[in-house]
């Protein structure tokens, strides 16, 4: 019995400890993310339009904190010889909308893409960089603000492929969320902490 006793007592008492960690390190991760909470809106618009402009504002914006989270020296940073730079990837990122902008949109862009990654000023001048990326997004959301839904649906081609002027639009913003995805690297390479995820 008294020994029943002792292994209840300490089972107790390792459970006490158990839950006190516990709310240490819940405090803990609280705490540390205050500075990161983000406004998280209560309803996603079912106007498509609206919800197309509210989705591409969020990635411009978060690709801004990616470009103001890389130092000025890391702007033609590469983990590797054999890739891109971190500038380039975000030039990248931008003429893909250029590319795009005349089969989705109607419209011509006002650099040649294939050109861009070569413009000097954008491989070390993180503020003419800056600019470039921000204003390929803002590009991109004016016309889609332009759009009425019926357009959405419109059939267009895209690399030679028929589809839904919706998706193309989907497409161009999966090419942006995979390049700066890979520049996270970049930043964690640098020995910068990359943005939170801002998935609303």
């Amino acid at each position: 019995m008294k020994e029943q006793f002792k292994a209840f007592r300490f089972l107790v008492s390792a459970l006490a400890i158990s839950a006190a960690l516990s709310l240490v390190c819940f405090a803990q991760q609280t705490s540390g993310n205050q500075g990161n909470r983000v406004q998280v809106p209560k309803e996603i618009s079912a106007d498509k339009v609206a919800a197309l402009v509210a989705e591409w504002t969020r990635a411009k914006d978060y690709t801004k904190e990616y470009l103001d989270a890389m130092p000025e020296d890391g702007i033609g940073f590469k983990p590797s010889p054999d890739i891109r730079s971190f500038g380039n990837q975000m030039v990248h990122l931008a003429g893909g909308f250029y590319f795009m902008t005349k089969p989705i949109f109607g419209i011509d862009a006002p650099y040649d893409p294939r050109k861009m990654e070569e413009m000097p000023e954008l491989k070390k001048d993180k503020a003419a960089l800056t600019k470039t990326v921000m204003d390929s997004y803002d590009l991109v959301i004016a016309q889609i603000k332009k759009l009425d839904a019926a357009k959405l649906d419109e059939s267009i081609t895209l690399f030679g492929i028929k589809m839904p002027r919706h998706i193309a639009i989907a497409k161009a913003f999966e090419h942006q969320t995979h390049h700066r995805g890979q520049t996270t690297i970049y930043l964690r390479l640098k020995g910068v902490k990359p943005p939170p995820e801002k998935l609303f």
